[in-house]
């Protein structure tokens, strides 16, 4: 045999061993690459990020939860919650004006994709709109046909049937809110959410503990809503964002490298009166192509940048676009790694010891 026939030889036998024991049938790990999503194991999905690595790899596609891997036993605002921003922008979206929708998007999935897959907070605009209340971006501070997305109620409905279907579950709905008095209550109550409903009444005051997420979850209030309309606690039993919560500032301005600054509604991150943190990592205008790059590394580096400006409080929510994307663990491990810090100071909830609130982390 030549040598030539030996080198051809020994290359495709190296394709075939390669061919034989690449993974598939849901045997692909974190970042082994794929073909399809069906090669890679549970709670992946196969996905290209350019940015980050060549061809299609699997990423995550799904959140831990703390509750079931340690416990529920803790306050409220104990815990880190994956957050959509703008979960109602969704590609796809069926359109429900006569004239085709003209805006951006923020997220893939439907509610109950973004529910299902772990997102337990989600970022929702409401306005008025052609006699009811809407999920809609604005233009010139108003819902237009072209902007808008569909009525809220088909939004709360997905919101009630994973609620139901969910009994240990809770969400937390955080509303830019342009409706007038009493539609966020009528559309609440159609939806039929109030028997979720989670009472101003128990919301902790000056920057105290929230109740147990255990007896939340036993007295079935596992719904929370937060407005930005100040009136409406008082008039509507809507609680004003800004009274419990602190947030950094969204879209470019919170991108910077180093930085993490206050949002203008909202009181100083180091305000330690508002028991819980939120931190947006997003761009101003919605870039899908990029998004798997920005939740990635430098999303966890700014939850550790806004972790000293918020009095070394780690955030409750992480708020992002198109939160399936990354390079790897994206989002989801944004999240594992503030529920690590919050119960146990690891770096990610998974070294956690089961039942230690010390610190105690295995390698």
């Amino acid at each position: 045999m030549s040598l030539f026939q030996n080198l051809a030889l020994v290359s495709a036998l190296s394709v075939l061993l390669s061919i034989a024991s690449a993974c598939s049938n849901g045997q692909c790990k974190l970042l082994d690459e794929c073909s399809s999503d069906g090669d890679c194991e549970a709670g992946l999905y196969c996905f290209a990020c350019p940015q980050g690595f060549s061809g299609s790899r699997c990423v995550r596609s799904s959140i831990t939860d703390q509750f079931k891997l340690l416990n529920n036993s803790l306050p409220f605002n104990k815990y880190a919650f994956l957050t959509t921003h703008n979960a109602y922008a969704i590609d796809g979206y069926p359109l429900h004006t006569p004239i085709p929708r003209v805006t951006f998007t923020n997220q893939e999935d439907m509610i109950t994709a973004q529910l299902n897959n772990g997102a337990r907070g989600l970022m929702l605009d409401t306005y008025d709109f052609d006699g009811d209340v809407w999920m809609c971006h604005s233009f010139g501070g108003q819902c237009h046909d072209i902007t808008a997305f569909g009525p809220a109620i088909d939004y709360l409905n997905e919101i009630e049937a994973f609620l139901t279907a969910n009994p240990e579950e809770i969400v937390t709905l955080i509303l830019e809110d342009y409706v007038g008095p009493n539609g966020l209550t009528k559309v609440f109550t159609d939806a039929g959410l109030m028997k979720y409903w989670f009472p101003v009444s128990k919301m902790p005051q000056n920057g105290g503990d929230w109740p147990l997420v255990s007896d939340m979850v036993a007295n079935n209030q596992r719904l929370l809503v937060f407005t930005s309309v100040q009136s409406k606690e008082a008039s509507e039993g809507i609680a004003y964002q800004w009274k419990y919560m602190v947030e950094n500032q969204y879209g470019d301005g919170g991108m910077q490298a180093g930085s993490c600054s206050n949002r203008g509604e909202s009181s100083s991150l180091d305000d330690q009166t508002k028991s819980l943190v939120l931190v947006n990592y997003f761009p101003s205008e919605s870039n899908k192509g990029e998004s798997c790059e920005d939740n990635s590394g430098d999303l966890i580096n700014m939850l550790h940048t806004c972790h000293a400006a918020a009095a070394n409080r780690w955030a409750n929510f992480v708020a992002v676009d198109y939160y399936k994307r990354s390079e790897g663990g994206g989002s989801f491990q944004a999240a594992d790694t503030l529920n690590g810090k919050l119960l146990c100071g690891c770096d990610d909830i998974h070294a956690c010891v089961p039942g230690s609130t010390s610190g105690a982390c295995t390698p």
